[in-house]
């Protein structure tokens, strides 16, 4: 299959909207199944995409919203760009009784790593969160 030293690496941009959100998690699901992976690693990516595209369409005014999935042999990298204040970005209890606020424990929980990073061109505000995650079926080298 693919070498993760090269993955085909896919990029998307959508306007800041709720839509954003389903577009986003659709289209990993699909690079997923086009490039033979597991519908169990999709159900997963698209559960973490979601949580990470909705913060960015809740919490900045970014007018776009960029999208990259790296298809990997063993598994998929993704990472979501705004143009949202770069810095900190920590997992926090929610409410039990609140609506929201679990979306980074929950790419805590589920990735195999993650992170935040700085925006994707030099000298522009924003940030990335990124995320990757291992199809379990695929025997690690080693």
């Amino acid at each position: 299959m693919n070498n993760n030293a090269d993955p085909p690496t896919y990029q998307l941009t959508t306007p800041n909207s709720p839509l954003s959100p389903k577009i986003c998690r659709d289209t990993v699901a699909m690079l997923l199944a086009a490039n033979g992976h597991a519908p169990h690693l999709a159900d997963t990516a698209r559960t973490l995409v979601s949580e990470v595209v909705t913060n960015a369409v809740r919490h900045t005014g970014t007018p776009t919203i960029r999208l990259e999935t790296a298809v990997l042999a063993d598994g998929v990298r993704v990472a979501v760009y705004d143009d949202g204040p770069a810095g900190l970005l920590l997992p926090s209890e929610a409410a039990e009784d609140s609506e929201g606020g679990r979306g980074l424990l929950l790419v805590q929980a589920l990735a195999h790593t993650w992170g935040v990073g700085p925006a994707y061109s030099p000298g522009r505000n924003g940030k990335h969160v990124w995320f990757e995650l291992q199809n379990p079926s695929v025997p690690q080298e080693g």
